[in-house]
Formats: C-alpha cells, sequence, structure tokens
C-alpha cells in the first residue's frame, strides 16, 4: 500500500493550500481561492492515469478508474470536498509532524503555550505510537476533508499501479463549499454516473455512517423601539430583553453540550444586538423526523407566544429545511453498506456503525439519486486548532477504498 512518507507529502500539499468556503457569498465555489487546489487536483488525477477527468464551471471535479473485469459491475463512486470551514481560519496552515506519538502533551505552539493534550482530547491514546499530523496551533488543519481527497486519489494511484486488483468501473468526484451547505447543490449525479458512492468524510477509524440529522436553520428577528432611556417609561421596548425570554424558554438541556447520539438539540450559534433590533440565528437538529417536526413547530409556538405576551408582532421567525436523514435512501440499498463493513472487517477495522451528529454531502446526494453512506477519514477535532489526523489512518483508509471496489466486481460474479 502507498508509503507514510508519500502520504504525509500529498496530505500536506493540500492542506497548505486556503480553500476556505465563505457562507456570504452568492459565487460557486463561493471563494476563488477554492480554485487553486480544484486545478492542481484536476492535473494531479490526470498524472497518475485517471480517465474522464473533468472539471466545471462551478469546480465540480470527476474522474474515472476503467473496469479491469469481464463481467458487469455496478459503478461505485468515491466523493470528498476540497473547501474548510470559516468556522476558523485555513491560512497559512503549517502541519507538524509528530513521530511515534508519545501518548503525552503536544506542544502545538510554544509563544502562545497551546497544548493538545490527551487529558482533554482522550481520543490521542488510541494513536500512541503513530504518526500525527497537528495544526501548529493558530490554524485549523484541513484534515476535513483534504484526508479524503488524499486518501481516494492514492487508491486510485494504487489501483493503477496493481492492476491484479481487479474492480468495476469506479467515479471520483471532489466538490467544493459543503462546509456550508453546498457541496451537493450543483453535484451532476447524472453525469457522476454511479450506481452508489460513499463520501470518505467521517472522523475516526472505522466509522461507518448512514444515519444523519434532520437540519433546519432558524432566523429570529425581535423588533423593539429606541427611546432616549430618561424618559423610556411606557415606551422603550428593548429587544434585547424579549430575545432573552426566547433564548430561556428553549429547553436549555436540549443544547449541543448537553446532547449525543440520536439526542437532538436547538443550537444558538449567532446573536447580535441593539435596543431596536436582535438577531439571534439557531441551528435545528434530529435524527428522528417526528422530533425534528416537533421542534420546529415548538419555536413557532414560543414565537406566537411572545408576540400575545406584548400584545405586538415583535418576535418573526424564518425556518429553512437545510438536509434530511439519509437513512431513508439507504436502508433500501443496505447491502452498500455491507460491503462497506464486511471490506473493514477484512482489513481488521472494527466498525463503529453510528449516527453522524451532523451532515454530509451524502446526506443531500442520497436525496437526489445517489445512495451515500460516510468513511472514516481518519481526522479529529474537525474546525479548529486542535485538529489532527494519525497518518495509519488515512492509509487504513486508503486500503478501504482498494477492498470496497474489490468486494464490489467478486459480488457481481
Amino acid at each position: 500500500m502507498i508509503s507514510k512518507e508519500d502520504m504525509i507529502k500529498r496530505f500536506v500539499s493540500y492542506v497548505t493550500v486556503d480553500t476556505e468556503s465563505d457562507p456570504e457569498s452568492d459565487t460557486t465555489p463561493s471563494t476563488a481561492k477554492q480554485w487553486d487546489l480544484a486545478n492542481a487536483l484536476v492535473e494531479e488525477l490526470k498524472a497518475i492515469g485517471m480517465s474522464e477527468v473533468s472539471i466545471d464551471d462551478n469546480a465540480y471535479i470527476m474522474a474515472s478508474l476503467p473496469s479491469n473485469v469481464d463481467h458487469e459491475v455496478p459503478t461505485i463512486g468515491f466523493i470528498s470536498h476540497f473547501d474548510t470551514t470559516p468556522d476558523f481560519t485555513g491560512a497559512n496552515v503549517n502541519p507538524q509532524i509528530i513521530e511515534a506519538y508519545d501518548g503525552k502533551d503536544i506542544l502545538l505552539n510554544a509563544k502562545e503555550n497551546i497544548i493538545l493534550s490527551p487529558n482533554y482530547f482522550e481520543d490521542l491514546l488510541l494513536y500512541k505510537g503513530q504518526t500525527l499530523i497537528t495544526t501548529d496551533g493558530t490554524t485549523l488543519l484541513g484534515a476535513d476533508d483534504k484526508a479524503g481527497i488524499a486518501e481516494i486519489i492514492s487508491a486510485m494511484e494504487y489501483l493503477i499501479k496493481h492492476p491484479e486488483i481487479k474492480h468495476g468501473k469506479i467515479r471520483v468526484g471532489f466538490t467544493p463549499d459543503e462546509e456550508i451547505g453546498r457541496g451537493a447543490h450543483k453535484f451532476d449525479v447524472q453525469k457522476f454516473g454511479a450506481d452508489w458512492a460513499y463520501t470518505m468524510d467521517g472522523s475516526q477509524i472505522g466509522e461507518l455512517e448512514y444515519e444523519n440529522f434532520n437540519a433546519a436553520g432558524a432566523k429570529v428577528t425581535v423588533k423593539g423601539k429606541i427611546v432616549h432611556p430618561g424618559y423610556a417609561k411606557g415606551k422603550m421596548v428593548n429587544s434585547m430583553y424579549i430575545a432573552t425570554e426566547f433564548i430561556n424558554a428553549l429547553p436549555r438541556m436540549e443544547t449541543p453540550e448537553h446532547t449525543e447520539g440520536y439526542q437532538g438539540f436547538f443550537h444558538l450559534h449567532h446573536m447580535e444586538g441593539k435596543v431596536e433590533e436582535t438577531t439571534l440565528q439557531y441551528i435545528i437538529r434530529d435524527h428522528d423526523k417526528d422530533h425534528f417536526e416537533a421542534r420546529k413547530e415548538a419555536m413557532l409556538k414560543l414565537t406566537n407566544e411572545i408576540n400575545n405576551q406584548y400584545n405586538k408582532d415583535v418576535v418573526h421567525i424564518e425556518i429553512k429545511d437545510q438536509y434530511f436523514n439519509m437513512k431513508e435512501k439507504v436502508e433500501p440499498v443496505m447491502h452498500i453498506v455491507d460491503i462497506a463493513e464486511e471490506a473493514m472487517k477484512s482489513l481488521d477495522i472494527e466498525p463503529l456503525i453510528k449516527p453522524i451528529r451532523g451532515g454530509t454531502d451524502g446526506s443531500q446526494l442520497s436525496y437526489i439519486g445517489l445512495p451515500c453512506p460516510n468513511i472514516f477519514a481518519g481526522g479529529h477535532n474537525f474546525h479548529g486548532r486542535y485538529e489532527y489526523v494519525p497518518v495509519e489512518s488515512m492509509i487504513k483508509a486508503t486500503e478501504v477504498i482498494c477492498k470496497i471496489a474489490e468486494l464490489t466486481a467478486e459480488k457481481a460474479k
């Protein structure tokens, strides 16, 4: 399989290119700098010998590895995204290579005393003795999801160099703007032409996911009235106080920091307020469709209750669905999950089948005709300065891709 040195070199070449996406932009990709890596990936796919390499006007990349067997095999796909989250800077990423990790604290940045510690991030101890790639404490790393891209390209290169591994036609796809919820919006499923696909966008080694949140966003706008505070009695309406009532009326323990597993939540992620107007930005999440609808209804009901309390229309709410649980679309074709599980077990990887507490391109792709479970890419602590990825996990993910391709061809005989 690919050497550790080659994997590190490939991955570092990706993460040192800034591809941060921008939710305020109307273009696709949302930032021009995403083209820098997209164009480089196109050239790399051509260089390793892939066919049908294309990039469209929105920077969606597709390529093919032709079948090397005589019998008919379903066409499968592997997909990752090349943008990084706007939650934390992805500019000037300076990866640190930690050889033979000793299980102790890792000093990411001496100047700012930023430490990656197993006392806080216990998962680090799973990788004692392995090679870790970390940040320098001032940026994110970008393993979400440049690790997935490195794994897919490495797997395709390996299969090209080892034609004794039999496989059907394989399609690969790399997308912009996944981190701002648009990765699948302009993905041409018909052009991609796969029977099913896998996103390489999970975290810990062994993760295999075909359930994700139902998701919506809510914008709450509270209107007030500004009057000189010295003459405000009976006249001023302070929108920030009313907004606080709204916040406190929602279940305090149904927030991300108090939930896990299949438990849903309301998450207030942004607020901006003045006396005259306050805005609250929420995301609403739940795996269960009925519970999801009940959460949206609860916010609408609360809006009406507060308006009735003040006998005026002071609170406005706008709720927009974002994506839905892919389970509904994957369960009818569960053999695609079974193949991935079998591939992991054959490589002595313990499958960790669990729901995604989030979403991937795969959730949206599943609803537009491309069933698409999610497989680990190896990274941890995404979207921040403590992000890291074990190189050995990336190599294992590459092996899983090759094994899925091989098993799909075998089962098609």
